[in-house]
């Protein structure tokens, strides 16, 4: 038996974790690492068995293609591809690295998940398991409640 199409997709999905990480910022170098770093944390992820979309995992190589020598289009851009998926994730799980807390999209995917009531935790990627584990370990390393300071704009 099919569902309706007008049923809410996402209660027939696994639970899916949404990644959030900063981007934006005027140098190409600590863009190419915030784009490492959402990718390392989305891989210990998914190999602790989790499903897990990472915005900037799959939008950074494009952005890169598309903006050539401007560097890049900017979060702006992006906001409609992150929220097409934000319905489909359970929670969120904030990588927490440098520009995290000042990071004004950052803010506005806490800000959607928090209207929705859907969880919010907080990963440090030096926390994280080494390659080598397959286990659900990685979940002692998310944490609920962080000491948050938001932040005024994207960093």
């Amino acid at each position: 038996m099919t569902r309706p199409v007008n049923q809410n997709a996402a209660e027939s999905h696994p639970r899916i974790l949404y990644l959030a990480c900063p981007y934006s910022h005027p140098n190409p170098t600590i863009r190419e690492s915030r784009f490492k770093a959402a990718t390392k944390a989305a891989a210990m992820l998914i190999r602790s068995g989790y499903i897990v979309f990472s915005p900037l995992t799959m939008t950074h190589p494009i952005d890169v293609e598309l903006a050539g020598s401007a560097g890049s289009l900017g979060s702006d851009f992006w906001v409609k591809f992150d929220e097409a998926f934000m319905p489909f994730c359970a929670e969120i799980v904030v990588l927490r690295v440098d520009g995290w807390d000042r990071s004004s999209g950052v803010f506005r995917e806490i800000e959607y998940f928090k209207k929705q009531g859907k969880p919010i935790r907080y990963l440090d990627l030096e926390e994280l398991p080494a390659p080598s584990r397959t286990t659900k370990s990685t979940s002692r390393h998310l944490v609920q409640k962080p000491s948050i300071r938001q932040r005024a704009r994207r960093s």
